[in-house]
């Protein structure tokens, strides 16, 4: 989905940057924590502006998921990291989400267009995918975001969400159509 330019994890360290920060986290190092959090921290902070549709609460998320990484370094182990974190981040969001109104307009970085007419309609067009992902469900939000923004596999997002892969196809397919449909009828009205 090429319809929104979102802040991306540009610039993430090299997952294999750190091969033994986990394990020296593990036994108490607190430097090679801080090495986690800097070579995933992006990730998460990405993940959880998408979800959320702010920076605040971002931001706030992407706390609360290193505090749970923390507290919980007997639990992973470094092939499924990346799989626990994105898991974490959507439960977190999942929460905030369920206690605020999320404000999606700060997930998308202005476009930078030389012709203003292309400026105003790159704004008009992002601003209705917006008030659209506003209208999908927590879970059909969650699953595009995670599959066409993150670009994680079906796999990976059902992991993610804690679901089966075919209700994860589902919630994609729903929430394309959803967008598509209010896209459609959003430029019948002005016509």
């Amino acid at each position: 989905m090429r319809t929104l330019a979102l802040v991306a994890p540009a610039g993430m360290d090299r997952v294999d940057e750190f091969p033994d920060s986990l394990a020296a986290a593990k036994a108490g190092d607190r430097a090679a924590f801080e090495r986690l959090m800097r070579q995933h921290g992006r990730l998460v902070l990405a993940t959880a502006l998408r979800l959320l549709g702010n920076m605040a609460d971002a931001q706030d998320a992407s706390q609360e998921v290193f505090l749970k990484l923390y507290r919980g370094l007997g639990q992973v182990n470094s092939s499924n990291l990346p799989g626990w974190l994105y898991r974490v981040t959507v439960n977190v969001c999942h929460d905030i989400h369920r206690h605020a109104s999320p404000g999606l307009a700060e997930a998308v970085e202005p476009y930078r267009g030389a012709d203003p007419q292309d400026e105003l309609l790159e704004s008009e067009r992002r601003e209705l995918v917006l008030r659209g992902l506003r209208r999908l469900s927590e879970k059909e939000r969650q699953a595009l975001v995670l599959r066409d923004l993150e670009g994680l596999s079906t796999a990976e997002v059902a992991r993610a969400m804690g679901t089966a892969e075919a209700t994860v196809r589902s919630h994609i397919w729903k929430a394309r159509i959803k967008i598509k449909e209010f896209v459609e009828r959003s430029f019948r009205r002005r016509v």
